[in-house]
Formats: C-alpha cells, structure tokens, sequence
C-alpha cells in the first residue's frame, strides 16, 4: 500500500506541493486531482520516488526510504520529464525504453518481438505524435510494467492529450483490477470525471490554514463613553422682553414736540365711548 501524509515540496516562492495526503492499495486506482501542471508533476514525481519532499512521510509497503519507492514504481508520461519526443517512433522509443529495464529481465534489445507480442506491430511505423489518445497510453503503460518489479503506476496527467476520460480511464482501471498483477494505481488528472465514483483526493487537501488574526481592538472594545458632567446643564434663558405699558405713550420725536396736543376725545372718538360703557 502506498501511504502519504501531508507530503509537501517548497517552491522559490510559492509551495511547489501544498500538503498532500491519500493512499492507494493494490487493486485499486486512485484518481488525484490538481488545478497546476507544475503540481501536479510535483506530486507524481514525490509519488513515484524521483523528487524527496520537504515535509511529510511517504511510505511504501513497510518502507519509507526513497529508493525503495523508485524501484517499485513507474512514472508514466510526465510532461517535460519522461514524456515521448514526437519525433520519435514507436520503433526507437520501445528500443529506448527496453533499453532503461534491468538486464535481467529485459532480454536482447530488440523492439521487433516486443512489439509483436504485446499487439503494437499495427502502430510500430508511425511517430509519437500520430498516436491516438487512448493507444498511446496503453504503449506507454506497456513499456512501464515491462519491468517485472513494478508494482506501483504513477501517471503524469493522462486527461491532456484527451477531454474524454474514456481516451485513459478505462485503461488504467483494468490494469488496476488485473487479478493476475494487481497494481496500485495512480493518476494525477486536472479534474475527475463526472461519472468517476472510486477512490479520489485533491492537491493540497492537508494544508492547514492559520487562524484568522484576531479583530482590531479599535473595532472589537467598546469606546469609553465620554464623561459626562453631573450637573444638569443650564437651559438657556430667553433674553428677557419688558413688555410695554397697554397705553405705553411713544417717545416724542420733533415732530410731537412742535405740533400741539390733540385731545384724546377727538382723536379716538371709539376711544371715549368705550371709556363711557365701561363707566
């Protein structure tokens, strides 16, 4: 069983591989999605014993040493490592890859009977590039398990040559389930499939997140009411209006002066008739 907790690789800035942790049994794919091609090529080479992380522990079986993984394993595809040339034909790259497998088990380096017996002779002429989808992976896993000590497939984001899961999805399921060589299988895709409902993680599920730094204390404590004088306040007063006599008399001005009195009665006769009903 291959075992991983909270395995992570540092970047120059960013981490190259946020924590990561998942397991996968024999007999069973298990499907890894991440957003980052850079991650995602992270994480499969970690896998498969090529790159040591930062932090973390990987295991294989009763192993956690780094060498033991690699020999056990195989990287599959993966793009600006171990991914096919295009110029390359199937012919040289089955000679290349033979040629890669330890001697006692892969005999004289020939692709010719290779390629009959393992049924590629219908693609042998034609370059990488013109490879299906589908037939290309199962080359690639082909030459992969030529090694008779693999027993871990590590596959570097199988999606991109296809949008359709069915071009490698059903390829590495059968090579999973095989009876007669059960493999632990993973597969490091951009996103699962809509219909996929086995075993699944995702880049970074282990990353922890610090706590949220605690709220301004300008914001959180409540503000010192202002001081308050106990006194009541003095209401202001309305500036005080003497008020005038009902009969108050009018300052004389120049003109009341030089011109002489009239009397009361005949200036307001209403006046003296309001004095008499009042008598």
């Amino acid at each position: 069983m291959l075992s991983v907790q909270q395995l992570q690789i540092n970047g120059r800035r960013d981490d190259l591989l946020p924590a990561t942790s998942l397991q996968v049994r024999r007999g069973e794919l298990l499907l890894v999605a991440g957003e980052g091609q850079d991650q995602r090529t992270a994480l499969a080479l970690a896998l498969s014993g090529r790159m040591k992380p930062s932090n973390g522990v990987l295991s294989w079986d009763t192993t956690t040493k780094t060498k033991k993984v690699r020999l056990a394993s195989a990287l599959v595809d993966s793009p600006g490592v171990n991914e096919p040339e295009q110029h390359l034909s199937v012919r040289d790259l089955v000679t290349e890859d033979l040629s890669l497998i330890p001697r006692r088990y892969r005999g004289a380096l020939l692709s010719k009977p290779w390629l009959k017996v393992n049924s590629f002779e219908d693609i042998a002429g034609l370059w990488i590039e013109q490879i299906p989808a589908a037939r290309r992976l199962e080359l690639l896993t082909a030459l992969a398990l030529a090694d008779p000590a693999t027993d871990l497939l590590v596959v570097d984001s199988p999606d991109r040559h296809s949008a359709d899961s069915a071009a490698w999805l059903p390829r590495l399921q059968a090579l999973a389930s095989d009876a007669g060589r059960p493999l632990a299988v993973v597969a490091v895709v951009a996103a699962l499939p809509d219909n996929w409902t086995g075993a699944a993680a995702v880049i970074g599920n282990s990353v922890t997140h610090p706590p949220e730094p605690e709220a301004d204390a300008a914001h959180t404590e409540p503000k010192p009411a202002a001081s308050v004088d106990p006194r009541p306040a003095a209401e202001p007063q309305p500036t005080a209006v003497e008020p005038k006599a009902k009969h108050a008399v009018e300052p004389a001005t120049e003109e009341t002066l030089d011109t002489p009195a009239v009397p009361q009665a005949a200036a307001d006769p209403e006046s003296e008739n309001l004095q008499r009903t009042a008598k």
